[in-house]
């Protein structure tokens, strides 16, 4: 019993080339679904010096967001297919059962800057008849000016 004992040495290192395999085919997922996370249409914001959102009414609760493309069509992030236009009924039903099912969901609305502003008023009011209070409206930050 004694023989076997002295031939075997304890290893003081850890083997860590799966750990690393693990990692990079992690980061291929990573790199390959990222761009595909991006959220709702391409619009160009209007470059605005705003105040940022609260980060903490995001936290625990998913955004609805209503965007207005240059043609004035409407898109919600929410639903079947966010890349489709939605009808102005639709966006009025939707938001109302959001909104209905958690009170405290935050809303914004994303426009084109080229968009009539009558078509952005019309969708804030069917946000707020919908049962929206705060509506946050998104736009770009206004970049500073090299000296």
């Amino acid at each position: 019993m004694r023989r076997g004992k002295k031939n075997r040495r304890l290893m003081g290192h850890m083997n860590v080339v799966p750990y690393i395999d693990v990692m990079l085919v992690l980061l291929i997922i990573f790199m390959v679904t990222a761009p595909l996370l991006q959220q709702g249409i391409t619009v160009d914001l209007p470059e605005v010096d705003s105040a940022p959102l609260d980060p903490s009414l995001m936290e625990d609760n998913e955004v609805l967001i209503l965007s207005i493309d240059a043609e004035g069509r409407f898109y919600l992030n929410l639903g079947a297919d966010p890349e489709s236009p939605v009808a102005d009924e639709d966006v009025l039903t939707t938001t109302a059962a959001v909104i209905r099912r958690n009170p405290e969901t935050p809303v914004v609305l994303k426009s084109d800057q080229s968009v009539d502003f009558g078509r952005v008023a019309y969708g804030l009011a069917l946000l707020q008849r919908a049962g929206a209070t705060g509506i946050g409206i998104l736009t770009d930050p206004v970049e500073a000016e090299a000296i």
